[in-house]
């Protein structure tokens, strides 16, 4: 009975994609819009000896270069007019979630509802450009002052080389935050998030034959070959459970009597993800440890002499990078968790509808055992993160195995993967309820 059930339910489901036109074009807008970045991540900057470039960029992949590369899907390795990707649109998003937790006008501008969102994306937007003009001038001075075997990597250096890279690339970044906006009002996902998503994605296929190269030539033995590869599979399935896994809270509102009729007193859940934070604490962890090996590589080796036994000590594998990659993780999945959920706010809301958690008493007791069940949620989710960031961490080191099987970047493809699938699950529910609503009204009608 259940798997005709669940065979029948299939069926709908199938039916009502093959019908849901709106479906159909946010699909096809979203893979044209990726085709678009996919395309301008192979428009070289104008410039640049990308032979020389490439052989610099060789010395300096193990630092935060190589990371930002996997992001931007090859654009950086390249040195495109995406190369700075929307890196600079995800910071700016970050510092301003993290300002409305100590600017009371951006917190009280965040309770404003849809007019105070639109305020927050604009000012997000102004400080993207800021950033991106900075990232993009540094990275023009630090071209010009690079060299290979074969001679510079700037052709031609001078201001002009420097105001057309920073206009060039703030304009890359600026182009593809306006087509992530675009990819979430009229395709499927969240724009910035699949744009990232399809970054890391188009450079696992590179990366699984970079692997099985090292693995044909005995590099890596056929055995560990295998073993990475399930080891893979395994991450992922680990990462899909933790999650979907949620701490559900009841939470039950009280009956009213109005006239003869009586409402509410019904139960409903309150989910505390598993995993608040989601990415954003590798991500930080990984570009705070990176940061001093690639000053070092920028530098050629010419910085100060107090900072060649930091990088030393912070290099893939050593115990420190380690140490404090773990710490790192832990700190920021705490700090963002308490950034993006407060539990008195949540407690305050509850008690405005009336709302109560059985056995707690509103108002602040409530926020307490919110404080107190997400504080050992995230003790949890810190620790999920932690293992899955730091396992492919040592077979990066010790193996040489692509950034693109990193924890990062599986929890990236992951996450936006799951969220995707959920929209489109949402948009066939709505075109069901809508068939369903218009087929009553024509019944209505005849009888």
């Amino acid at each position: 009975m259940a798997s005709a059930a669940e065979q029948l339910a299939a069926n709908i489901n199938f039916g009502a994609f093959a019908k849901a036109t709106e479906l159909k074009q946010r699909l096809w807008f979203t893979l044209g819009a990726l085709i678009v970045y996919r395309v301008g991540t192979y428009i070289p900057l104008p410039g640049i000896d990308l032979v020389v470039f490439q052989e610099v960029f060789q010395r300096n992949a193990g630092g935060i270069l190589g990371m930002f590369n996997m992001f931007s899907g090859g654009a950086l390795q390249r040195m495109t007019i995406l190369a700075l990707n929307i890196m600079p649109y995800i910071s700016a998003s970050i510092i301003i979630q993290l300002m409305t937790a100590v600017v009371p006008s951006l917190e009280a501008l965040k309770k404003e509802g849809e007019s105070g969102r639109k305020r927050m994306n604009q000012y997000t937007r102004y400080v993207t450009v800021v950033l991106a003009a900075v990232q993009a001038y540094g990275m023009a001075i630090g071209l010009q002052g690079m060299t290979g075997s074969a001679g510079p990597v700037v052709l031609h250096p001078g201001p002009f080389f420097v105001v057309s890279t920073v206009i060039t690339l703030v304009g890359g970044t600026i182009f593809l935050m306006w087509l992530g906006e675009q990819m979430t009002q009229r395709g499927v996902g969240n724009g910035i998030s699949v744009i990232i998503m399809g970054g890391i994605v188009a450079g696992i296929p590179s990366g699984l034959a970079t692997t099985l190269e090292l693995g044909r030539t005995g590099a890596l033995s056929t055995f560990f070959v295998l073993i990475l590869l399930v080891m893979a599979v395994l991450v992922i399935t680990f990462i899909v459970f933790m999650e979907r896994a949620q701490r559900r809270l009841i939470v039950q509102y009280p009956k009213r009597q109005m006239g003869n009729r009586v409402f509410g007193g019904e139960a409903s859940h309150l989910p505390l993800k598993l995993n608040t934070s989601g990415v954003i604490p590798p991500i930080f962890a990984s570009s705070l440890l990176l940061l001093p090996l690639t000053l070092v590589g920028f530098a050629g080796g010419q910085g100060p002499s107090w900072l060649t036994p930091i990088t030393a000590s912070l290099a893939h594998g050593q115990p420190l990078y380690m140490v404090l990659y773990a710490a790192l993780i832990i700190f920021f999945s705490f700090f963002y968790t308490a950034i993006v959920f407060n539990p008195q706010e949540t407690a305050d809301n509850l008690k405005k509808y009336g709302g109560f958690i059985p056995g707690i008493r509103p108002g602040k007791s409530t926020a307490d055992h919110l404080d107190y069940v997400l504080s050992r949620l995230t003790v949890i989710g810190a620790a999920y993160l932690t293992v899955v960031c730091l396992l492919p961490e040592f077979l990066i080191t010790e193996h040489a195995v692509p950034f693109y099987f990193g924890g990062t970047s599986l929890l990236i493809v992951v996450t936006v993967t799951m969220d995707t699938v959920a929209q489109i699950h949402s948009h066939l529910l709505a075109h069901q309820y809508e068939g369903l609503i218009k087929k009553a009204k024509l019944r209505g009608r005849r009888g």
